[in-house]
């Protein structure tokens, strides 16, 4: 064990899901050293992610000018560093601080060998876990208390604000994700909405505008509040804090309602839960109880990459077509 630092640098640039998931670290590093200043350098267009945060004592906002960024981080004089990012960025600020430093393991070419040639060599471990494994030598554990995520009281959305009949519970259904190929097609969400009883919100960002839409259209206004671009991230998290139940693609808003410890219903297409990052609730009893995995098992082209595609590779895009509607209705 290196001695107790003064000073932490994490670093995690993006994205919304990942920063999310670095919330543990946080919080046990504040744990295990309650007087040391913890800093969190991140991309400025995540910054409202992570900045409630109240275990973090300063935050760094990388934006295009990465040399101030790295001059500004050297006048903090860390003692360590903590890279959950682990890319060329990184490596470069930690070179230029010459401070100790504990980088996460990727898995890349373990995942490349999965994607292409479907050799499996992953290790059944969460990617919380494996950041744990990261800062071993300081002697850090996992509280087991699972992910975090603040919300300003600003940024609560009252039940007021939405119809009458969602006032007794509703169920979210998040579009978003960052490629086609990790999203249910608007087909299946309209057919998985007509099963529902319950009133559904809609979440997502500027870019399922016109799903969300299309969505709505179909399902008919009395059913569905239609809440796709018409709030922040922070919004929306306070929505689905409120859900009785998530169904999301594997994308952020997943792993933002697994900090509420919310009941999940995630669907998986291009990406497998292999890769480590399910919903995590710190707890086997909790994920036993609130997390439902859908998935099409046994697709020899799954998984087709390790993010995802603007359309099929295959043209067929059954990972999300054959996706089995009923047991989402049975989770709920």
């Amino acid at each position: 064990m290196i001695l107790p630092p003064k000073k932490i640098l994490i670093i995690r640039f993006s994205s919304i899901g990942d920063i999310v998931l670095t919330t543990p670290i946080i919080r046990c590093l504040r744990k295990k050293y309650p007087d040391a200043k913890i800093h969190f350098l991140v991309k400025a267009k995540f910054k409202n992610i992570i900045s409630t945060n109240p275990y973090i004592n300063k935050f760094h906002f990388l934006k295009n000018d990465f040399k101030k960024i790295t001059d500004e981080l050297k006048e903090e004089k860390f003692d360590c560093v903590v890279d959950l990012h682990h890319n060329l960025r990184s490596w470069l600020i930690k070179r230029s601080l010459s401070v100790e430093s504990f980088s996460f393991r990727k898995l890349n070419f373990e995942k490349w060998l999965l994607v292409n040639f479907k050799k499996d060599h992953l290790p059944r471990l969460h990617i919380v876990d494996r950041y744990f494994e990261t800062i071993t030598p300081l002697e850090v554990k996992n509280d087991n208390e699972g992910l975090d995520f603040f919300i300003n009281v600003v940024d609560e959305v009252p039940l007021t604000n939405l119809p009458s009949a969602f006032s007794n519970g509703y169920i979210a259904i998040v579009l978003g994700g960052t490629f086609f190929t990790k999203r249910l097609t608007n087909e299946k969400v309209i057919s998985i909405g007509a099963k529902i009883n319950q009133p559904i919100v809609l979440l997502g960002g500027h870019a399922e505008l016109e799903n969300g839409i299309i969505i709505t259209k179909a399902l008919g206004n009395a059913k569905v509040y239609n809440a796709v671009n018409k709030y922040g991230i922070a919004q929306s998290a306070s929505l689905i804090n409120q859900a009785a139940v998530v169904i999301t693609n594997d994308t952020g808003m997943m792993h933002i309602a697994a900090a509420f410890k919310k009941r999940i219903i995630s669907v998986w297409g291009n990406t497998i839960p292999e890769f480590g990052m399910t919903p995590y609730y710190g707890s086997k009893e909790l994920e036993r109880k609130n997390s439902t995995i859908v998935q099409v098992k046994n697709l020899s082209c799954r998984p087709c990459s390790k993010l995802g595609y603007s359309s099929c590779p295959k043209k067929h895009f059954k990972c999300m077509n054959d996706i089995d509607e009923e047991q989402i209705i049975a989770a709920i």
